[in-house]
């Protein structure tokens, strides 16, 4: 990544200084600091962690993304599925791409794992630029169902199921 920044996999010895990134950049944001951070480890504690991905520069975390196991169904079939949530990037490096970049790097992994389908709960004009639909998320029945509730294929030439039911994992459970 440019300005020195590297993606990389998130460790266990990342745990504090992710845990901090959260916290000071939920902070600044419109509905301040929500529990993100216990999210993360109560996610890591489940095993219901597929993707998780730091930016590194110069030996600190500047951002961090996540991506969970979901329990999704559509037609009768269980497909594979991550949840997006959370990401963060520290205050003073935000519109820099940071964030960006390790949702791109996050959704290839998720490809690579073979994981068919991916939501996000989000801001609808942030998250289309990566191929996430307000219309594919309406498909399913969700907890988080509504106006930011998002999803996409990660195959881009599969077809969009008609119907079914997305659940986050139950970490997720305290913060519906």
């Amino acid at each position: 990544m440019s300005d020195g920044f590297v993606i990389r996999a998130a460790t266990a010895a990342d745990g504090d200084a992710i845990d901090a990134l959260h916290r000071a950049a939920f902070a600044t944001t419109e509905f301040g600091y929500q529990g993100e951070a216990d999210l993360v480890r109560a996610l890591d504690a489940d095993g219901d962690t597929l993707v998780s991905l730091v930016a590194e520069q110069g030996g600190s975390v500047a951002g961090h993304a996540l991506f969970s196991r979901m329990a999704v169904e559509a037609g009768g079939q269980t497909l594979s599925a991550a949840g997006l949530a959370p990401v963060a990037v520290a205050p003073a490096l935000h519109r820099q791409g940071v964030g960006e970049a390790l949702i791109r790097a996050g959704l290839a992994a998720l490809r690579e794992q073979g994981c068919a389908i991916s939501f996000v709960l989000g801001h609808e004009n942030y998250y289309p630029r990566f191929g996430y639909s307000l219309e594919l998320a309406a498909r399913f029945a969700s907890p988080f169902a509504g106006p930011h509730f998002m999803a996409m294929m990660l195959d881009s030439d599969a077809a969009w199921p008609l119907g079914g039911r997305a659940d986050y994992a139950p970490a997720f459970g305290w913060m519906g």
